[in-house]
């Protein structure tokens, strides 16, 4: 019986080198997946984030615009009610202008 040898063949180190590269380029696509869902979430977040902050903005518009009505409406008040002053005063004026000059003549 004569021996026989196995001897790999010559192309068994090209092999295990295309088998490593298709794995690595593999891990590759499979984190860059992971990366990609990773910064959809985190999109997601943060237009969550930034609709939020938008919505507690504008509700404290609101409040302020409301505030700020209520005032005006105050100081419009006021500024009815002075001017109400303003023409009494010189209705008053010109009656005593008319007193006044009844009496030069």
């Amino acid at each position: 019986m004569s021996r026989m040898s196995f001897a790999p063949p010559h192309n068994a180190p090209i092999d295990d080198i295309s088998r490593r590269l298709h794995e690595l380029v593999e891990s590759i696509n499979d984190r860059r997946t992971t990366d990609q869902k990773v910064l959809e979430g985190y999109q997601k977040k943060l237009v969550e984030k930034v609709t939020e902050m938008c919505q507690q903005m504008q509700e404290h518009l609101y409040t302020i615009y409301e505030e700020n009505s209520k005032e005006i409406n105050v100081k419009l008040q006021e500024v009815t009610r002075v001017l109400g002053n303003c023409t009494k005063l010189n209705s008053e004026l010109v009656e005593a202008r008319q007193a006044l000059t009844s009496l030069r003549v």
